[in-house]
């Protein structure tokens, strides 16, 4: 007879009806609670924005990084950037990721809300 292992976490990783799951939380991913955390990056205060097309077809994106804030702020940060930029975009690993090389709209936008911006690469 074979021995059967013990599992300790028993919560729902994925719902037809809600999709996947929060681990922490246990809520649909869309509407996590645990959401506002911090993501955790050193900083010194300044946001670098530099340009990179590297790995990526030959496309250039602008990339943003330096901005200590929640996911949900970082989000509507993201969303704004987007608009502002007239681009498309993401989030990955604390960063913003803008389509095409924007970094003098994104420069102009984030310091008329009070940040200290720098370019930083090619």
């Amino acid at each position: 007879m074979g021995r059967m292992k013990k599992t300790t976490d028993s919560g729902m990783v994925y719902s037809t009806g809600a999709g996947r799951i929060c681990p922490g939380c246990e809520q649909p991913v869309g509407s996590c609670l645990c959401d506002n955390s911090p993501i955790l990056t050193e900083s010194d205060g300044v946001i670098r924005i530099s340009r990179e097309s590297k790995g990526r077809g030959g496309k250039q994106v602008t990339i943003i990084n330096g901005i200590v804030k929640s996911s949900a702020e970082l989000k509507e940060l993201a969303r704004m950037l987007k608009m502002k930029c007239g681009s498309g975009g993401s989030i990955k690993d604390g960063e913003i990721i803008l389509q095409g090389d924007k970094r003098e709209a994104a420069k102009s936008y984030l310091e008329s809300e009070g940040y200290r911006v720098k370019l930083s690469g090619g």
